[in-house]
C-alpha cells in the first residue's frame, strides 16, 4: 500500500513538521530513497532547499535525486507497473544507470566544485500514467538553466566517463539500406587539458568497446575489413553526440557540468586561479578535440547473417 501526503511550509523541516501532524507514526528520513524536485523549484534555486538534506541527521545522503516537470506530488502518485511504489521505481532506473544517477551527496560535489555547475535526472509522468527517465536537467550555480534530452545525456555520460548502459545503431555506408545494433561492454574516458599560446583546448579521449547484438544487413561480420569500417562508423557516432551535447552546454546554457573546470585546476593551477572567477565565460571558449576509438569485440552468437544464403552475405 502507497500513501501520498502534502504538506507546505516555510522550509522542508517546517513542512516535515506538518506533516507528522497527519500521521500517528514519527517520519523516519532514513528510510527515504529518492527526493523528487519540481522544475519551478529547480529554476528558483534549490541551493537553500538541498542544505536539509546534508544537514539533518536522520536523512540519507545517499538518497537518489531527481528533477520533474509540473509538481514532484504527480509523480509520487504514479504507480508503475513492477514496483510498489513510484520511489522503488526511480531508484532502481538510477541503479541500473540508464541515465544520469546522482546521490544528494554527488549534488553537494557539483554545485561546490569548481565549475559551479550540476546535472540532475529528469523523471516524468508519461500520458499513459507511466514513468520514465528521459534527459538530464542542467543548473549553473543552483538553478536549472536547460535541459538536454535522452541521447544527448549518452554523451554527457560519455564525456564524464559514466557511461555503462548504452545502445548504438549505425547504418552502413555502403551495400545496405538496413541497420546494425551495438551493445556497450566497456568503456573509459580520459579529460586532457592543455594550454597552448593563451589557448585553452580540452581533449576528450574515448575507448569504447561493444559486441554486436543485432544484423539487418546482409554484411559478413566476420569479415575484418567490414569490422574496421563499422568500428569507424562508431567512433563517428560517438563524436556526434558529443559535439551535438557540447554545442548545447558550451553554446547556449554556459554551464561546465563535463569536468573541464576540475582538470585545467589540477594540471595548470596558476592560469586557472585566474580565471575561474570567470569560469562561466571561459568554458565557452574552449577548443574540445575528441578522440574516440572504437572496438568491436564478438559478433554475437551468430557468424553470419540470418536467413540470408550464402551467396549473397557481403563480405564473404
Amino acid at each position: 500500500m502507497v500513501i501520498v501526503e502534502k504538506a507546505t511550509g516555510t522550509t522542508i523541516f517546517d513542512a516535515m513538521s506538518l506533516l507528522q501532524e497527519k500521521f500517528s507514526r514519527r517520519i523516519f528520513w532514513g528510510h527515504n530513497q529518492v527526493i523528487i524536485i519540481g522544475e519551478k523549484l529547480a529554476k528558483e534555486g534549490i541551493q537553500k532547499h538541498i542544505d536539509f538534506f546534508a544537514r539533518y541527521p536522520d536523512s540519507p545522503i545517499r538518497a537518489n535525486t531527481f528533477v520533474t516537470d509540473g509538481e514532484a506530488i504527480d509523480v509520487l502518485k504514479a504507480i508503475p507497473d513492477l514496483e510498489r511504489s513510484s520511489a522503488e521505481f526511480a531508484r532502481d532506473l538510477a541503479n541500473l544507470k540508464v541515465g544520469m544517477s546522482v546521490t544528494v551527496k554527488d549534488l553537494l560535489q557539483m554545485l561546490s566544485g569548481e565549475s559551479e555547475a550540476a546535472a540532475l535526472p529528469w523523471i516524468e509522468v508519461e500520458q499513459e500514467g507511466r514513468l520514465s527517465v528521459n534527459g538530464t536537467a542542467v543548473f549553473k550555480k543552483d538553478k536549472m538553466v536547460g535541459r538536454i534530452d535522452d541521447k544527448i545525456t549518452r554523451g554527457l555520460l560519455w564525456v564524464r566517463n559514466e557511461i555503462e548502459l548504452s545502445a548504438v545503431t549505425v547504418k552502413p555506408k555502403k551495400g545496405t539500406e538496413d541497420h546494425i545494433s551495438f551493445n556497450l561492454l566497456r568503456s573509459r574516458t580520459e579529460l586532457i587539458p592543455k594550454i597552448e599560446n593563451g589557448n585553452w583546448i580540452m581533449t576528450v579521449k574515448i575507448v569504447t568497446e561493444d559486441d554486436v547484438v543485432e544484423n539487418e544487413t546482409k554484411l559478413n561480420l566476420m569479415n575484418p575489413r567490414i569490422v574496421k569500417k563499422l568500428e569507424r562508423q562508431l567512433e563517428l557516432e560517438i563524436e556526434q553526440r558529443i559535439r551535438i551535447m557540447l554545442e548545447q552546454l558550451q553554446k547556449e546554457m554556459e554551464a561546465d557540468i563535463l569536468g573541464f573546470a576540475e582538470a585545467f585546476h589540477h594540471q595548470y593551477p596558476d592560469q586557472w586561479s585566474k580565471v575561474k572567477d570567470q569560469w562561466g565565460e571561459k568554458f565557452p571558449e574552449i577548443e574540445v578535440e575528441i578522440k574516440s576509438k572504437a572496438y568491436i569485440r564478438r559478433p554475437g552468437m551468430s557468424t553470419s547473417p540470418q536467413g540470408v544464403p550464402e551467396k549473397e552475405v557481403i563480405g564473404n
